[in-house]
């Protein structure tokens, strides 16, 4: 019987559990090497206060449905769901309780790949949105600070295997990224699950 240590993140304006071995070590070994050659991978120009970049990082966007996804002037069109990524996500929803419709992949080639402060807060995921991020590959640190209370921030190892449950209010009080850095660092991949009606 599958029963993971659940660790609850101990933040204000906030619903967070962490459970680190979500996917067993073999599993995870895996399912990162099928997902790193059969997803599509595609890295899209992101605008930044009227420059235009490539995103630091390569992307995928998948659904049950046809419905787009928008983020920093990028719009994504899905693809069906593989058969790897719909037992990844039967198996998270069978643990959060969540029917998710959508997973953006992303892949962090190396330490120079990143993804910048913000909130997953766009009008398509709805008020309160739920947010299941699944981990692959090498640990990266998953950093949360308040909105507000600049005083209140969180440093988060987030392991091969692991999954990260963001709920409720988390969103509206809470910035998170993946900084860059220089440590050597082999390539990541991160799954978040969400919901687009």
């Amino acid at each position: 019987m599958f029963s993971p240590e659940i660790i609850t993140l101990d933040l204000p304006n906030a619903d967070i559990s962490y459970v680190e071995n979500f996917f067993s070590t073999e599993e995870s070994q895996k399912l990162f090497n099928t997902l790193l050659h059969k997803i599509p991978w595609q890295q899209d120009d992101i605008k930044v206060f009227g420059k235009v970049y490539k995103q630091p990082r390569l992307t995928a966007l998948f659904a049950n449905n046809s419905k787009p996804y928008s983020y920093s002037n990028i719009t994504m069109y899905p693809h069906e769901f593989s058969k790897e990524l719909f037992a990844i996500k039967t198996k998270v929803e069978s643990f959060s309780q969540v029917k998710f419709t959508t997973c953006l992949a992303n892949l962090y080639r190396d330490g120079n790949d990143s993804n910048g402060w913000h909130a997953d807060n766009e009008k398509e995921l709805g008020k309160n949105p739920i947010i299941a991020s699944v981990s692959f590959g090498a640990s990266r640190f998953f950093h949360l600070k308040h909105k507000e209370d600049k005083l209140i921030k969180k440093k988060l190892e987030l392991q091969s295997g692991s999954l990260l449950l963001m709920k409720g209010a988390t969103q509206h009080h809470y910035l998170h990224q993946i900084a860059k850095t220089k440590r050597q660092v082999s390539p990541r991949i991160n799954l978040t699950f969400r919901i687009i009606t």
